[in-house]
């Protein structure tokens, strides 16, 4: 049974950082792309980013870029978000999700087949 987990997520002021967790287990880790997309109230799912399966390449989207970083151990099956200069439309619901063999610029939640439960990360201005 594949199960993904995020953590890390909370309450930090405009301007701060966060970083978060997604741990997976029943899977073989090191062939899955993982990818973060988070949700806003009222909002649809929107990708944030991925890292790639076989060789790290990571694939973020533009209102992220630069300000967040992907990276991922294969060892330990997790894939961690640092995020950077967080603004208050950053706050959303992070949710990592994950593809066997899959690509970093497939954006649309519908085609991402496993996802954990979220969590809340909230910026105050």
């Amino acid at each position: 049974q594949v199960e993904l987990v995020e953590s890390g997520g909370g309450l930090v002021q405009a301007g701060g950082s966060l970083r978060l967790s997604c741990v997976a287990s029943g899977l073989r880790f090191g062939t899955y792309t993982v990818a973060w997309f988070r949700q806003a109230p009222g909002k649809d799912r929107e990708f944030v980013g991925a890292v790639m399966w076989n060789d790290g390449a990571e694939y973020y989207a533009d209102s992220v870029k630069g300000r967040f970083t992907m990276s991922r151990d294969n060892r330990e099956n997790t894939v961690r978000l640092q995020m950077s200069t967080l603004k208050p439309e950053d706050t959303a619901v992070y949710y990592c999700a994950a593809n066997q063999w899959g690509s970093v610029t497939t954006k649309s939640a519908y085609d991402w087949k496993y996802w954990g439960q979220g969590t809340q990360v909230t910026v105050s201005s």
